[in-house]
């Protein structure tokens, strides 16, 4: 990283802190704005984020990681007026933490792989936070959507060393929670069928994690992949004058796979 790359960083974020103090005083929208107020938009633009990496959208994710940029920025501001904290405390104090968890970057400590990295940022921070928490899960936000929060949690318990050997073990895991939906469906008990089908959800979040994969990523992929091929099939039949309720399951099935092969 060159003088003249951080010189320009210095400015534009000069820039921006100048813009947002001047829109904190003179407009009206955003002066009246609290932490409380924009948080809800913040969560929206992080979604917007999401989409747009997962759409492989380098114009898009770049302007979403400026309204992020923005909010944080905002959220610094509204704080520093009640001395609260201030930008400057908030990066250095990201600074300070990271390189107080990479201690194979600024330290003696060795890492040479992504899953020890991973197990020491795990390992510093609940280190960090001992005084502040009883439980390794208590770092796992609440409100996190169950099959993000899922997923965190193995992470979470993987760090410190409560995990399977192999993914293949996994997976016996799974036909087993598998096997036990089977028999809640087979006996028709409904409450039975609800925690079982949580099992093997869970364990099949599990088994996606042991192989490398972001179940949440994954899921919303076929989301789309849905998403496109049932907007394609309501395209092909408006053009035809009908209406998809006019359609037998088997001619829907047709545009599907007509779908299908223009994806590939």
């Amino acid at each position: 990283m060159n003088d003249t790359f951080l010189n320009e960083a210095k400015e534009q974020f000069a820039r921006l802190l100048t813009i947002m103090n001047e829109l904190r005083e003179k407009c009206p929208w955003d002066k009246v704005q609290t932490i409380e107020s924009i948080r809800h938009l913040t969560i929206e633009e992080v979604h917007e984020l999401s989409e747009a990496i997962l759409e492989q959208n380098a114009s898009e994710i770049k302007k979403e990681l400026g309204d992020i940029l923005l909010h944080i920025v905002f959220y610094a501001k509204i704080a520093s007026e009640t001395q609260k904290f201030d930008i400057i405390q908030v990066i250095d104090e990201l600074c300070a933490k990271l390189i107080r968890r990479h201690p194979h970057i600024y330290g003696e400590v060795q890492a040479n792989t992504e899953q020890a990295v991973k197990q020491n940022w795990e390992q510093i921070k609940q280190q960090e936070q001992k005084d502040k928490k009883t439980s390794v899960l208590q770092g796992v936000p609440k409100g996190l959507p169950a099959l993000i929060k899922a997923y965190r949690m193995q992470e979470k318990v993987a760090s410190v060393g409560f995990d399977w050997d192999t993914p293949e073990q996994v997976w016996d895991k799974v036909k087993e929670e598998f096997s036990e939906f089977e028999d809640t469906i087979q006996k028709q008990d409904k409450k039975g069928m609800e925690a079982e089908f949580g099992d093997l959800l869970f364990s099949m979040v599990n088994y996606a994690r042991s192989i490398g994969i972001n179940p949440e990523d994954a899921l919303e992929l076929t989301n789309k992949k849905f998403k496109s091929r049932f907007e394609y099939m309501e395209s092909q039949v408006y053009h035809q004058n009908k209406k998809l309720t006019d359609l037998t399951l088997a001619e829907m099935d047709l545009f599907w796979n007509e779908a299908k092969k223009i994806e590939k």
